[in-house]
C-alpha cells in the first residue's frame, strides 16, 4: 500500500518572477488590478496543476499571496489599523498600504512592522490589534475565492491558513486588550470560514500554527487550548469538513498532549527540525487521526537520502498505522525555488544532487511508492562521497586559535583612539551602503554576465556611477560616503561569485517579502577566497572624495543563513570558512587606506534555534566567534561596522555587543524603536545607528519626523554614541526619493548637533 502525499504551499512568484514584475507594474500605474489578478491566477493554476500532475493527494489552496499571508489573513479577519481601512482607496490598494507604507494625496502612512518568519529567511507583517478592532470574517473572502478557482480547474484542494493561535502570538497589541481578549471573537470567524468553505465542497480545512513549536508558557498553552476547544466545536456543529493543524520548523514538545487530546482529524509535525517529532510519538498518537510526516525538508535543496526517509518511515509506523500516514516536506516550498529544469549552466555531476519545489513533488512521488528503480538510482547517488575537502583550507581551520578571534585593544580604548583618527561630528551621518539600482545600473551588469559589453566597458560604467554617488553624497552633506555597490546583484551572491566552493543557479529565485527576490547559492564544496572582491572599487571611490568611504561587506553568517548550506558538514564548519574568506578581504582593504569597513550581518538572528535552550550550544557558541575572527587582526584605529535588519534583537542583543563591532546599525523604524531600551538596559557599549527612516516604503520622511526619531532615541542612547542613518540599504527606492530623504536625515542631525 503506497502512502499518501501532500503539500503545504508552493513557490507564489511566478516560475520567471511575473507576480514580482507585474506588482511593480501595478505599483507605478502600468497595469491595472484586473491585470494583476490575472497575472496571480495564472501563477495559481500552474501550482496546482504541477501538484495535480506529481499525484499529489492534498494540495493546498491559499497559500498564495500579493505580499504575505499574515497581512492576508488581517485583511480576511479586518484586524487592519483604521489608519489603512479608512484610506479612500481600493481594497487592493489599502493592503499595499498596509504592506510598505502610503504618501500621496489620499493620506500619509506607514507600513506595518515586518519581522523574520520563525528561521527562516521570509518575512512577515505583524498584525496590529487595538481596542477598537473588530474581528469578523471580511465579505470579501479570498481563501473561499481560491478553493473555487481550484475547483473550477477541476483540481480538488485543501484551503490552510495561519492559525489563529500563531495569528495572535505574532500580532502587536496597541490598548489594554491582549490576545485572550480577541481569542473567542477569532474562533467566531474561523468557524464561520470553515462553514462556507464545507459548503462549497471543501472536505478539509489546514490551520498553520508554528509558534507551537517555540517555548510555550502555562499561559501560552492554556490560549491555544481555549481557542482550539471553542474552534473545534463550533466546526463540528456547523459542517463535515475535516480539520487539520499543520506545524513547522521544529518539534512541539511543550503542547503535544494537548494537541492530540483535541480530536483534530489531522496532525502535521516536522521531523526534520523537530528533533523530538519522533519519540513524542510514542506518547500516543489518536488512532483515527491523519498524521502529516514532515519527512522531505522543505527549506533546503538537495536532495532526499529516500533509503533513510523509508528508515524514519518504519519507525514512525510503530506509532502510527500506514494507512493514516501523509507524508509531506517539513514546511511549505515557498521558501526554495521553482524547479532545476532551466539550470542548464550547472553541470549535471552537480545538478543531481539538488532539488527544487517541482523536484520534491517528485521525490514525495517516488517514497509514497517506494519506486525501485527510483530508489535504487537514489541509492547510487548516495553511495559515494560527494565533495572532496580542501587541503588548504583545512590547515587554515587546523591553524586556527584563541587569538584569532580576540581583537585587541578592547573597544573603550579603539573608541578613544578612533574619535581622534576619524574626527567626525556629532551625530555622524551615514547610508548602509547600498543606492538605488536603476534600470540602467541593472542593464551594464547584465550586458557584461552576457558578454555584450568589455570588461573595460563595464568597469567605466560603474566608475561613472561612483563619482556621481560620491558627489550626491557630498552635496547632501553625509559624513561617512559609501560606493553605491553599483557591481552587486545581490549582497551575498556578490560575494558567493567570487569564492570558491559556491555554485550558482540561473532562475532559482526564492521570495524574501513583497516583490523582494533573491538568489540564494548553493555551498558546495570547501569555500576559500579567489582574489580580492571590492577593493578596487572601494579604492576608487574613496579617491574620488577627502570624506570617508566605507568599504562595504557581507559577513560570514549571513552569506551562510542566505545560502543553501552544505547537509554533509556542519553549519560552524561552514561559517568558519566563510569567515577566514572574508577576514583576507578586511585586511586587504585596510591595507589600501580603507578606514571604515563595513561587515553585514544582516541574518544574524536568522538561524538561531527557535527554543532558549539551544540559543548557545548550538548556534551563538560559533555565530558570535565567527564575526570576530573576520575583523580580529585590524588596527586599533581601522572602524568596524555592521548592520542587522528586520529581526527581533532584544533577547540577544548582550550577544551582539559581544560581537565587538565598533558601530552597529540596525533596522527599527517599523518597529517603533522598541530596540532602545533593551539598548540602555543592557547598556550596549557599541556605537549605534538604529534606522531612523523605512526604506521599504517609497515615502519620504519629514525633517520633523526624523528628529522627533532621534529625541527618542537620544532618551536610551548617549550623544557620543548615536549614528544617523536610514534602516537599510537603498537599492530598492528610487533616485528622486532617495535624495529628498537623504537631504532630510541630514537637516535634522543639523538640528540636533545645534541644539
Amino acid at each position: 500500500m503506497a502512502y499518501k502525499s501532500a503539500v503545504f504551499g508552493f513557490p507564489r512568484i511566478g516560475k520567471n518572477r511575473e507576480l514580482k514584475f507585474a506588482c511593480e507594474k501595478y505599483f507605478k500605474n502600468e497595469i491595472s488590478s484586473d491585470e494583476l489578478e490575472n497575472t496571480a491566477a495564472k501563477i495559481r493554476s500552474y501550482g496546482w496543476k504541477k501538484q495535480s500532475a506529481a499525484g499529489i493527494d492534498f494540495i493546498p489552496c491559499n497559500d498564495f499571496s500579493f505580499y504575505d499571508n499574515v497581512l492576508d489573513a488581517a485583511f480576511l479577519f479586518g484586524a487592519v489599523p483604521n489608519r489603512y481601512s479608512e484610506l479612500n482607496l481600493s481594497e487592493l490598494d489599502k493592503y499595499f498600504a498596509a504592506a510598505h507604507g502610503y504618501q500621496g494625496e489620499k493620506g500619509d502612512v506607514k507600513a506595518l512592522p515586518m519581522k523574520k518568519w520563525f528561521n527562516t529567511n521570509y518575512h512577515y507583517i505583524v498584525p496590529e490589534l487595538s481596542d477598537e478592532t473588530k474581528i469578523a470574517l471580511n465579505e470579501k473572502n479570498k481563501v473561499l475565492a481560491e478553493f473555487n478557482e481550484s475547483k473550477s480547474l477541476g483540481i480538488e484542494t485543501v484551503p490552510g491558513i495561519i492559525g489563529a493561535y500563531t495569528f495572535l502570538h505574532l500580532a502587536s497589541f496597541k490598548g489594554k486588550k491582549h490576545a485572550e481578549d480577541f481569542a473567542e471573537d477569532f474562533a467566531d470567524s474561523y468557524a464561520e470560514l470553515a462553514r462556507k468553505l464545507s459548503e462549497a465542497g471543501a472536505k478539509w480545512i489546514s490551520f498553520s500554527e508554528p509558534a507551537l513549536v517555540l517555548d510555550m508558557s502555562k499561559s501560552e498553552k492554556s490560549l491555544f487550548s481555549s481557542i482550539y476547544k471553542q474552534l473545534i466545536s463550533k466546526i463540528r456543529s456547523t459542517s463535515n469538513i475535516k480539520i487539520a493543524i499543520s506545524t513547522f520548523f521544529g518539534d512541539i514538545r511543550d503542547v503535544y498532549d494537548d494537541v492530540v487530546s483535541l480530536e483534530f482529524d489531522g496532525i502535521g509535525l516536522d521531523f526534520i527540525e523537530g528533533k523530538q517529532s519522533l519519540s513524542l510519538l510514542g506518547n500516543g498518537f489518536p488512532k483515527n487521526t491523519v498524521l502529516f510526516a514532515g519527512i522531505v525538508n522543505g527549506k533546503n535543496i538537495w536532495k532526499s537520502n529516500f533509503c533513510r526517509k523509508t528508515e524514519l518511515l518504519e519507525k514512525i509506523e510503530k506509532h502510527v498505522a500506514k494507512e493514516n500516514i501523509v507524508i509531506s516536506p517539513s514546511c511549505s516550498l515557498l521558501h526554495v525555488p521553482y524547479t532545476t529544469e532551466e539550470e542548464n549552466s550547472i553541470s549535471g555531476e552537480i545538478k543531481k544532487y539538488f532539488s527544487f519545489a517541482e523536484e520534491k513533488l517528485s521525490e514525495l512521488k517516488s517514497i509514497a511508492y517506494e519506486n525501485e528503480d527510483d530508489f535504487a538510482e537514489n541509492a547510487k547517488l548516495f553511495s559515494s562521497e560527494r565533495v572532496f575537502k580542501s587541503a588548504d583550507v583545512q590547515l587554515e581551520m587546523k591553524n586556527l586559535s584563541k587569538s584569532d578571534f580576540e581583537r585587541k585593544p578592547d573597544f573603550f580604548e579603539r573608541e578613544k583612539i578612533q574619535k581622534k583618527c576619524l574626527n567626525l561630528p556629532s551625530f555622524p551621518t551615514t547610508t548602509i551602503g547600498s543606492f538605488p539600482q536603476t534600470s540602467e545600473v541593472r542593464a551594464n551588469r547584465a550586458a557584461f554576465k552576457n558578454g555584450k559589453i568589455t570588461k573595460a566597458q563595464y568597469v567605466s560604467f560603474n566608475e561613472r556611477k561612483i563619482k556621481e554617488c560620491i558627489g550626491l553624497q557630498e552635496k547632501i552633506g553625509l559624513d561617512v560616503l559609501v560606493h553605491g555597490e553599483f557591481e552587486r546583484n545581490d549582497m551575498v551572491e556578490y560575494f558567493g561569485s567570487q569564492l570558491y566552493g559556491y555554485v550558482f543557479t540561473k532562475n532559482a529565485w526564492v521570495q524574501s517579502y513583497g516583490t523582494r527576490c533573491v538568489k540564494p547559492p548553493i555551498v558546495w564544496s570547501d569555500v576559500s577566497r579567489k582574489n580580492a572582491m571590492t577593493v578596487d572599487w572601494a579604492v576608487f571611490a574613496q579617491k574620488q572624495t577627502k570624506k570617508i568611504v566605507k568599504g562595504m561587506l557581507t559577513g560570514p553568517i549571513t552569506i551562510l543563513n542566505w545560502s543553501f548550506p552544505r547537509e554533509d558538514i556542519s553549519l560552524k564548519e561552514q561559517a568558519l570558512q566563510i569567515a577566514l574568506a572574508i577576514r583576507a578581504e578586511v585586511l586587504e582593504l585596510e591595507k589600501n587606506g580603507i578606514k571604515i569597513i563595513q561587515i553585514d550581518e544582516a541574518a544574524l538572528r536568522e538561524k538561531l534555534p527557535l527554543r532558549k535552550n539551544d540559543w548557545y550550544s548550538e548556534y551563538l557558541e560559533w555565530a558570535i566567534p565567527a564575526f570576530r575572527l573576520v575583523h580580529a587582526k585590524v588596527k586599533p584605529e581601522t572602524q568596524i561596522h555592521t548592520h542587522m535588519c528586520y529581526s527581533e534583537f532584544n533577547d540577544i542583543i548582550k550577544e551582539i555587543d559581544a560581537m565587538d563591532a565598533d558601530v552597529i546599525t540596525f533596522e527599527a523604524s517599523r518597529a517603533d524603536l522598541k530596540i532602545l531600551d533593551c539598548l540602555k538596559e543592557a547598556d550596549f557599549r557599541t556605537e549605534v545607528g538604529p534606522g531612523v527612516y523605512d526604506i521599504h516604503s517609497a515615502r519620504v520622511p519629514s525633517v520633523e519626523e526624523i528628529v522627533g526619531a532621534l529625541k527618542k532615541m537620544l532618551e536610551k542612547i548617549p550623544c557620543e554614541k548615536l549614528w544617523v542613518n536610514p534602516d537599510c540599504g537603498l537599492k530598492t527606492r528610487g533616485e528622486s526619493e532617495t535624495e529628498s530623504s537623504l537631504k532630510n536625515l541630514v537637516e535634522a542631525a543639523k538640528i540636533l548637533r545645534s541644539a
